[in-house]
Order: C-alpha cells, then structure tokens, then sequence
C-alpha cells in the first residue's frame, strides 16, 4: 500500500486556524520534538489545544466560533504510519504523494460540523479513528477524570494490554449469555402467572386458526370466484359474444361468419392467387388462424366452467366471513395469520415453566457462573500483576518530577454483595467468587483505586481525597510517560499540565517533557518558563489589535501565532519569569535558564543514544 514512499516520523506536520476564537487565521508547524505554546491569559492559548481536539474527532461547540468569520476551520496536515494511512484507505481517503494525510474540520456558527480527510469528506467517527493512531490531547479535564474509579480501572488495563483485554472479552462475552439465562430464568420463576396466561392465549388463537385451516393465499382466490359468481350471466353473455366474434355461430353460417371463417377465405385467396408476393402472406395468416383457434378454444372451456351456482356462491362468502374472523384478530390477510400461527408455535416452545425447564435453566445459569468466575479470576490476575509494575513504573517517574519520596500505589478490590443484593444484583445477578457475593460488572469484578504516599511513613492517600493540584499534574503526567511506552502514540498534546507547579518541580517537569520528546512528538501549553525554557520551538500566541471597519472603525482584540527566534525567545522567558522582559536583570536570568536546558537536553539525548547502541 506505501511502497515507494518516503519514510516518514509519525507525528503533526502543520495545523492552520481560522476563525476560532480570538484565532483570525493561524499556522502552526510544531517540532518533531517539543513544541511549547505560551502567551498571556486570554491570548487564545487554548484555542490551538481546541484546534487540534477538533481535529481529532472532538466535539464542537458553536460558541468557539468567531462571528466575524461565520465559519470554524481547522486543517491538519500528519506524516502518518501505517495505522493511519490503513484508515484513510478503509475510506477511500488518498494520502498525498510524501505519505501525508490532510484533515479538515468546520464548524458553523449554528454547530454544523463537517470533516475531510485525505480531500474525501468523511464521518467525524473517522477523525476520532484517525486521532487514536496518531494524537493523544491531555488537558486538565482528563486529570479530573482521573479521579474517577472508572477512569483509574481504565489505566490499569490500558497499560496491561493485550494481557488483560484477551481475558476481559471473553469474560464479556460469557457475561453476556450468563446474563440472558439469568434474566430468562427470573422471568419464568417470577412471572409464572403472567407467562402461563400468555400461553393460554397463544393456545386459543392456534386452536382457532387449527380450526379453520386458512390456505396460503386463500383470500384472494376467494374474492375473485365470488365475483365470477355473483357476476355468471353478465361474463357469460361477454364470453359467448367473444367466442361467436372469433369462431362464428353454430356450423359457421354464412350470416355469422367468424373471424376464423374470414381468414380461412383470405388464405384460400392468396394461396390460389398465382403470384408469389400474395402467397408469401399465406403462412403469416395461417399462424393467426392457429392464435385465434387456441383462444376459440379457452373462450369455450371458460364458459364450459361458468355456472350461476347460488350454493356455491353461499359457499363462498361464508368461507370469506371465517377468514375475516381470523384477519381481524390475528393479520391483515390469512399469509400474515399463518405467519403469526408460525410465531406463536415458537413463543410456546420457549415459555414451558414446568419444574423440569426451570431445573434445566437454572443449570445452565449455574453452569455459566462457574465459566465466568474463571474468566473473573483470570481478570483479575492479569490485573495483579499488571499493578505492581504500574505502580514501580509511575513511582520511578514521580522520582524523576521532583517528587523522591512519593510512591503509587495501584489497589485492586471487589465489590461484596450481602444475599438480597446477590439475587438482585447490579447488572443482573451477583456472581460467587472464593465463597463472596461480589457484584459482576461488564469491566470484571475488580474496582481499582489509585492512592498517592507522597513522602515517607505517610499513608497512601486515594488521588481524590489528598492529592493537590501540583501532585495530580505530575501524577498525570507520569502516568502519561508510562502509558506511551506501553501504547505508543506518536503526537502528544499536553494542556497545562504543569498548574499548580512552580520551582524546582516546575524545571523537573520541563526536563521530563524534553526527554519524551525524544521518541515522541510533544506538543505542551505552558505558563512556566522553566517548562517552556525546554522546548524544540517555541510559539506564543499574542494578542493584537484589530480594526472591524463593519463596526466603524472600532478595535476588538484578535491574536496571532508567532515562532519565536532566539531572541525572541530570551524576551518570552524574562515575561514569564517575573514579568521583567525589559530588564537587564530578567533577560539575565531567561538566558542562563535556556542556556541550562539545551545543555541538559543534548546530555539527555546523548543517554539515549547511547542506551540505544
């Protein structure tokens, strides 16, 4: 599918802004490496973070669009691998001729949204697709999700991997049928009285239907000999005229001659003519004659069969009356009635609530339990296993962000269930494990809880009761370095990770980010200088003054994308550091922190090399 093609690093090549936000029209070309975004509050920061969650596949809101444009637009172009380029042929997307993909999204400020990939216009669905091949945007909601039990449960598996999904499926998979008996099982047991009514009904409708025997079609055919009958000497007096008209009266008199005496004249003719141009027409009418010989013959079999019978016609419509007796009750017609009679046959055969159907469905409910614990209990050691080397992972990391005495700790627990919840359960029914009542849901029997120790001899703390914003940023983080090592993604956005960080933790995190951005693509939005002193290219995103001559010449405040230069560069850092951009003192200060990072940096990709060979 890519012979030919240049070898490309996965990652975001350009992205180009229009009308989002404060953002008139911007292009950002981030660094293979780290790419940091900084500028003052307010400047549309955020609005490239928007861009590109758009881009994969996110929600768009309306409100995001600038009323001066009318019209969102948000273009990507990604050096894509082969996931991503599996997807655009999947749907007929083309990949241009250096092995890039182009996509496109628009929103309109009534929130119509539409998406393009590869110049084919494409479900959102394949953006979002395209996104988890090649872009992961992590921004302060996501740490917020990380709270949440199921988003803890979600790590854990995201990092044990094939691990634990292989088992997790067919765990699910036999959850499922373990489900439909259980239910099955308390519909029959529960509902006795309500399903034996129902068979009752189903048994009268059959016995009625039994009793009349409807015919495939029968209806129809019936309507149609009723009207013969009741219309016999009207269709015999037009039958009769049709066939005198073709074969004439009785002994074809000459006063009735028919249509078959005519033509038996006119081949006389021609054949005795003596001129072969006349006799060449004799065969053709002698074929006619054949025609009208075998209607003859049908128009006389039809009147053989017509008879004004007032019994038979009796017959009739009091056979029409029970067919209608069933169509009202039952179907429009008597195909649609025996299709019900098939059905209710059916329904029957599955609502038997002897005592020997329910045994039967209780074992294999039981039966299916027993498979599902095994499959539980399979879970739930991948999941074991899987924790203790999350938790060494995420603790070595946490070392690394200026946090040496914290420690993860990845809890796993089961949910116990007393008798009365067991039989009710959530999900269904409450599954035995070890002799415990625990609840079956469709992620396993596990609830898992991460819990921050954040300095030596103290307890661990679960993340939504004890840790600060500053420790959940660095924890996120950390858990974000581990997972791409384990389900690598080549682009990774990272909105204000860094909140509530500052000092030393701060220049520990901007070292952190550089060096994943060694095997990564590492887009960040930052407020701390020692984080954006790291960076491979620096942007910021700054606020202008814009003259709308529609308002009559009044300014709004719009913001344009800028890479910095060196220079540039020195200026940002002494703003962020203290706000001392003028300063001799503050330039000092800015050029002694990026005069330290990009030594650190190329002694970190010197290890890396290094480890590497």
């Amino acid at each position: 599918m890519t012979g030919g093609r240049p070898k490309l690093r996965a990652m975001l090549a350009e992205m180009r802004i229009q009308g989002l936000g404060v953002i008139d029209d911007a292009t950002l070309e981030p660094h293979p490496g780290l790419t940091v975004l900084t500028g003052e509050t307010g400047a549309g920061k955020t609005m490239v973070v928007t861009g590109l969650t758009l881009l994969g596949g996110g929600r768009a809101e309306a409100s995001r669009v600038s009323s001066a444009n009318g019209r969102a637009m948000v273009e990507g172009r990604f050096a894509a691998g082969e996931p991503a380029l599996r997807i655009a042929e999947e749907v007929g997307a083309e990949a241009d001729d250096d092995g890039s993909l182009i996509a496109v999204r628009t929103v309109s400020t009534d929130g119509r949204s539409r998406a393009h990939l590869g110049g084919r216009s494409v479900p959102v669905g394949v953006l979002s697709r395209l996104s988890e091949a090649v872009l992961a945007v992590h921004g302060q909601n996501d740490q917020l999700r990380l709270l949440r039990p199921a988003e803890q449960r979600a790590v854990l598996d995201r990092y044990a991997g094939e691990a634990v999904a292989g088992p997790l499926g067919e765990y699910r998979s036999v959850r499922e049928r373990w489900r439909e008996a259980a239910a099955e099982l308390i519909e029959r047991r529960d509902g006795a009285r309500r399903l034996a009514q129902e068979a009752d009904l189903l048994r009268h409708g059959l016995t009625e239907i039994e009793a009349v025997n409807p015919q495939p079609g029968e209806d129809t055919a019936l309507v149609e000999e009723a009207r013969r009958l009741a219309a016999a000497d009207d269709l015999r007096s037009a039958a009769g005229g049709a066939r005198m008209a073709v074969a004439g009266g009785d002994g074809e008199s000459e006063d009735m001659p028919g249509a078959l005496g005519l033509l038996g004249e006119a081949r006389r003719l021609l054949g005795g003519s003596g001129d072969p141009a006349l006799e060449r027409l004799e065969p053709r009418l002698a074929e006619v004659s054949v025609l009208l010989g075998d209607v003859a013959g049908e128009l006389t079999g039809y009147l053989d069969t017509l008879d004004a019978d007032p019994e038979r016609l009796q017959t009739v419509l009091a056979r029409q009356a029970e067919l209608r007796a069933l169509t009202r009750k039952y179907a429009a017609d008597t195909d649609g009635v025996l299709r019900w009679a098939e059905q209710a046959r059916e329904r029957l055969a599955g609502l038997d609530i002897s005592d020997e159907a329910i045994a039967a469905l209780q074992a294999r409910r039981d039966e299916l339990a027993t498979e599902l614990a095994k499959h539980a209990e399979a879970v739930s050691a991948a999941r074991e296993e899987a924790a203790g080397r999350l938790a060494e992972a995420v603790t070595a990391e946490l070392a690394g962000l200026a946090m040496p005495s914290a420690r993860l700790l990845v809890d796993l627990a089961r949910k116990e269930l007393d008798a009365e919840a067991a039989r009710r359960g959530p999900d269904g029914e409450g599954l035995r494990l070890a002799g415990t009542w625990v609840a079956a849901g469709p992620d396993g029997v596990d609830e898992v809880e991460l819990r921050l120790v954040p300095h030596a001899n103290s307890p661990g703390v679960p993340l939504h009761k004890g840790a600060s914003g500053g420790e959940l940023s660095r924890v996120m983080l950390a858990l974000e370095v581990v997972l791409a090592d384990a389900d690598p993604v080549p682009t990774m956005v990272f909105d204000e990770v860094d909140a509530g960080v500052g000092g030393r933790a701060a220049v520990e995190i901007g070292r952190r980010l550089a060096t994943l951005a060694i095997s990564h693509q590492v887009i960040v939005v930052t407020h701390l200088a020692q984080v954006a002193a790291y960076a491979d290219r620096h942007v910021v995103v700054d606020k202008r003054a814009a003259v709308d001559e529609d308002s009559g010449g009044n300014g709004r405040v719009r913001s344009r994308v800028r890479t910095l230069s060196e220079a540039d560069r020195v200026v940002e850092l002494a703003r962020m550091l203290a706000g001392l951009d003028d300063t001799s003192t503050g330039r000092a200060h800015a050029e002694e922190l990026l005069s330290t990072a990009t030594t650190e940096k190329a002694s970190a990709r010197k290890k890396v090399k290094g480890r590497r060979n």
